[in-house]
């Protein structure tokens, strides 16, 4: 006598449903505990290209899930497995998977504080960035040169030089160079604008160029705050005068390798920012000045001095005419030292 079809089949369907029960069970065991009680900081770092797999694993790796086909498998079915986002991301084992997947899909990644000097030239910056492990130095240095950022602030330059502005930046490891580059020229074009220097130079003489330009000289010459007026005004009252500039940070500037000394033969060098052979101002800036430097550029105090030479102690002596310097000079960098 042959069984009914359904008696036939009833083991076989509810073996399917208890299986898928416990299949479910396991998922949801897997993605509702954490992987474990430590609250002690994991940096993991999803890199361009990974795939979810390679991702779930890595986890795995560090402890932070319990299963990594149920962490695909989770991502999946909060249709997330293409959301990721690369950086590097702060975890701990006692979050759950699903925050996890949260923290690694809303971009949430590892802030890295840098810092930038003011008069630091582009290749220094770089340089500094490149050893922060944010940028790859070279792209970054030619991403500076991008004709469609030179051409939003109408620069006829081959360089963004001078217009990265100086100050603390947070970026992630992963940020590429053309974001970091145009994330401090933004922050140039708003604290100008903040400040109102915009509104200033449409009231001078002087270019938007030319304000930065000269504001790098007077960055370079001094970094004491009270002195940045006075220096502007000698460099204001020598191209009065159609005087050669005769600053030693442009000579810098235009030595290749410059190994900390200035020689005789350098301040013949030939190059348009030797201010020691060619009159007026530079091509363009030599380094980034910060806003003190770029707000003295457009108001430099009145005096007659044509000269300043350093004390060697930070500050400077400053004179109407050669022989005053002359005299400054004997006694400043003439003589001996003494503490």
């Amino acid at each position: 006598m042959k069984q009914p079809i359904n008696f036939i089949f009833f083991p076989l369907f509810a073996g399917v449903i208890l299986l898928t029960w416990v299949i479910a069970g396991f998922f949801y065991y897997q993605v509702s505990v954490p992987a474990g009680n430590s609250l002690k900081p994991i940096i993991v770092s999803i890199t361009p290209g990974a795939t979810l797999k390679q991702i779930s694993s890595n986890l795995k790796d560090h402890n932070l899930i319990k299963n990594s086909i149920a962490f695909r498998l989770l991502a999946n079915i909060r249709q997330k497995q293409t959301q990721i986002q690369i950086g590097e991301y702060e975890l701990n084992p006692s979050m759950l998977p699903i925050d996890i997947l949260k923290a690694i899909t809303t971009g949430k990644t590892v802030l890295h504080a840098v810092t930038i000097p003011e008069g630091y030239r582009i290749t220094e910056i770089a340089d500094l960035l490149a050893k922060k492990n944010i940028v790859n130095k070279d792209k970054f240095i030619k991403e500076s040169k991008n004709k469609n950022l030179l051409k939003s602030l109408s620069l006829k330059t081959k360089t963004l030089e001078g217009y990265l502005f100086p100050e603390t930046y947070h970026f992630n490891k992963n940020t590429s160079e053309k974001r970091v580059v145009s994330v401090m020229l933004e922050t140039f074009k708003k604290r100008l604008t903040n400040h109102n220097i915009l509104d200033q130079i449409e009231r001078s003489k002087l270019s938007l160029h030319e304000v930065i330009t000269l504001a790098s000289l007077i960055e370079k010459e001094t970094g004491k705050t009270e002195e940045r007026k006075h220096i502007s005004s000698v460099f204001h009252n020598r191209l009065k005068k159609n005087m050669r500039l005769q600053t030693d940070p442009t000579v810098i500037y235009a030595i290749k390798d410059f190994d900390g000394n200035i020689r005789k033969k350098d301040l013949s060098i030939n190059s348009p920012y030797n201010t020691y052979r060619h009159k007026g101002l530079p091509p363009g800036p030599i380094a980034s000045p910060g806003l003190q430097a770029i707000i003295a550029a457009l108001n430099p105090i009145k005096t007659n001095h044509l000269y300043f030479v350093s004390r060697k102690d930070g500050s400077h002596h400053f004179s109407p005419n050669l022989k005053e310097h002359n005299q400054a000079v004997k006694k400043y960098q003439l003589r001996k030292v003494t503490r």
